[in-house]
């Protein structure tokens, strides 16, 4: 093992450190309040214990069947960690589509949108109507808009109001916006997995978090119980957030590429 380490260049080394290093930091980052953090222990002692048994003799004609079984072991692990971590690894992905390099005119969205969400919203929780909107950024969401009651209307605030009116048929589900259009409403979004957020928080919560956890859109929610408002985005729920700053909250979000919201403005409630 001396020698082996003698034939090491240091700034080699150097290097493949200062790689390895930036991926775990960007790994952990990533994974920092989502459902995939509590698997990264368990990964970190796998890890550890086959480094062990590395520097035992893994890789070398000593503890042969103990090779065998490990290297099959490794295998099915593989298999089970992108199983676990796919929503994680479908998140990767969208993120990496959105680059300011791929999209370089889409900061500065209107205000007129902005204005009309956020006067809808602040009428909502102020009279304690429930409410769910998710606002398309760059992944769309037509199978969803096919579920539900297609509408394609101008975005207006008396618009959102009218759906989420208490007794109308459409209040109880989800509305979809894409750019200054109502797309459809009446839209069942994905649930959360149970326990992904504290039991205080209900359907709608869970509906916001389900959905921005499998796109890049911004999901707003607005509680029938306390009329609170929050967001979602990236599978984090930010709550609760006061009527007056909404706004530039949602402002914020949508202006933003998804690697600048950073972690600690969208704190998971878990």
């Amino acid at each position: 093992m001396p020698t082996i380490l003698l034939r090491i260049d240091p700034f080699e080394l150097l290097i493949e450190l200062v790689i390895i290093w930036m991926v775990v930091y960007a790994t952990v980052r990533f994974l920092r309040g989502t459902r995939g953090a509590g698997v990264v222990k368990g990964f970190v002692v796998l890890l550890a214990l086959l480094v062990l048994l590395q520097f035992l003799g893994w890789g070398t004609e000593r503890f042969q069947r103990l090779n065998f079984l490990i290297d099959y072991f490794v295998g099915i692990v593989a298999v089970l960690l992108i199983v676990i971590f796919q929503p994680e690894l479908r998140q990767a992905a969208i993120r990496l589509g959105q680059t300011r390099l791929l999209h370089p005119g889409r900061r500065g969205q209107p205000d007129q949108r902005i204005e009309a969400i956020a006067q809808a919203t602040t009428f909502l929780s102020r009279n304690q109507f429930g409410a769910i909107m998710a606002i398309e950024r760059h992944v769309r969401l037509g199978t969803l808009v096919e579920s539900g009651q297609v509408l394609d209307a101008r975005l207006n605030a008396r618009v959102l109001e009218s759906i989420f009116w208490p007794n109308s048929p459409l209040h109880d589900l989800g509305v979809i916006i894409r750019g200054e259009r109502i797309l459809a409403a009446g839209v069942q979004f994905p649930l959360a997995e149970e326990g992904s957020l504290p039991t205080r928080y209900g359907s709608r919560h869970r509906a916001a978090v389900g959905l921005s956890a499998e796109s890049d859109c911004v999901v707003v929610v607005v509680s029938e119980e306390t009329g609170r408002i929050s967001l979602a985005a990236n599978g984090r729920l930010d709550s609760p957030i006061p009527a007056d700053q909404f706004a530039d909250a949602l402002r914020r979000l949508l202006d933003a590429d998804v690697d600048e919201v950073d972690a600690e403005d969208l704190e998971a409630e878990s």
